[in-house]
C-alpha cells in the first residue's frame, strides 16, 4: 500500500482550511484517511501551520512520500531536515551497513 501525506480540504466555499493526513494514495482526496496529523489555515495572517512533529517523522521513516505541498509546509515548521539529518545516520536496526567514511576508516584500521 502505497501511503502519502497530504492535505484534506475542508472549510466553506471560498474560506478553506486544510487538514494534515495520510491517507491510501488511491483514496480520494477528502475520503479516507489513516491518521490526522495537523492542520493547515492559509487564510489566517500569518498562516497557521500546525503539524505533530513526532507523527510526522514516524510516517516518513516508515516509508510514506510528502505531498509537493506537505513537503514545503514540513520545510517552514522545520520537519523535513530533521528527517533529512535523521535518514543520513545509520539505523541499528539496518544492518550495520554504514557510510562510505565509516568503511573507510574500518579498512584503514
Amino acid at each position: 500500500m502505497a501511503v502519502r501525506i497530504r492535505l484534506r480540504r475542508m472549510g466553506k466555499t471560498k474560506r478553506p482550511y486544510y487538514r494534515v493526513v495520510v491517507a491510501d494514495q488511491r483514496s480520494p482526496r477528502d475520503g479516507r484517511f489513516i491518521e490526522n496529523i495537523g492542520r493547515y489555515h492559509p487564510l489566517e495572517d500569518p498562516s497557521l501551520i500546525e503539524i505533530d512533529e513526532e507523527r510526522a517523522l514516524h510516517w516518513l521513516r516508515v516509508g510514506a512520500q510528502p505531498s509537493n505541498t506537505v513537503k514545503v509546509l514540513m520545510t517552514k515548521t522545520g520537519i523535513w531536515e530533521k528527517f533529512e539529518s535523521s535518514k543520513g545516520s545509520t539505523d541499528p536496526r539496518a544492518g550495520g551497513a554504514g557510510t562510505k567514511e565509516t568503511k573507510a576508516a574500518a579498512e584503514a584500521s
